[in-house]
C-alpha cells in the first residue's frame, strides 16, 4: 500500500477561561475548555485521523486522560508524538485537512499561524496543511456557543 486515509473528530465545552489553544496557537476568547490536555481540537481532530490511517487507536490510548503527566499538556506534543509513530512504520502525512466548528472565536485571522504550526511539527511543507473554519448557523451546541469541535482528515503517504 502507498497511501493510507485517517479521519479525526473531537470536542471540548466552553469553560472559564481567556483563551482557546487551536492548531497550537494562543487565541484570545472569553472562554477557555474544559480539558485534561490544553483542550486543542485542531491538533487533537489531527492526531486521531494520524493514529486512525495506521489502525494505531484513539488519542485517548496514548494520552490517557486520567493520567495525570498530561494535565495542562501542551498538544503540539502529541502531534509530534504521533508524528514519530508514523515514521517509525515508514509513514509520513502527506496532507491535512482540518475544519474547526464554532460561531466563536474567528479562526480565520488565525489559520494561517495554525498551518505553520502543524506543518512545523509534522516536517511538511505549509501548502499541505489546510485549516478551514465554519459555523453550525447556531444550531446545536457549537451554535449555543457552548462548545467547539474539529473534524480532520489526512493522508499518509510511505516516507
Amino acid at each position: 500500500m502507498t497511501m493510507r486515509i485517517g479521519q479525526g473528530f473531537d470536542v471540548h465545552a466552553f469553560a472559564d477561561g481567556d483563551h482557546v489553544m487551536l492548531g497550537g496557537v494562543r487565541i484570545p476568547h472569553e472562554r477557555g475548555v474544559q480539558a485534561h490536555s490544553d483542550g486543542d481540537v485542531v491538533l487533537h481532530a489531527l492526531c486521531d485521523a494520524m493514529l486512525g490511517a495506521l489502525a494505531l487507536g484513539d488519542i485517548g490510548r496514548h494520552f490517557p486522560p486520567a493520567d495525570a503527566r498530561w494535565k495542562g499538556a501542551d498538544s503540539r506534543a502529541f502531534v509530534r508524538h504521533c508524528d514519530s509513530l508514523l515514521r517509525e512504520r515508514g509513514w509520513r502525512v502527506g496532507n491535512a485537512d482540518v475544519t474547526v466548528v464554532c460561531e466563536r472565536p474567528k479562526v480565520g485571522p488565525h489559520a494561517q499561524a495554525m498551518r505553520e504550526c502543524i506543518a512545523v511539527d509534522l516536517g511538511i511543507d505549509v501548502d499541505a496543511v489546510s485549516i478551514k473554519a465554519t459555523t453550525s448557523e447556531q444550531l446545536g451546541f457549537t451554535g449555543r456557543g457552548e462548545g467547539i469541535a474539529a473534524q480532520a482528515v489526512c493522508l499518509l503517504v510511505r516516507a
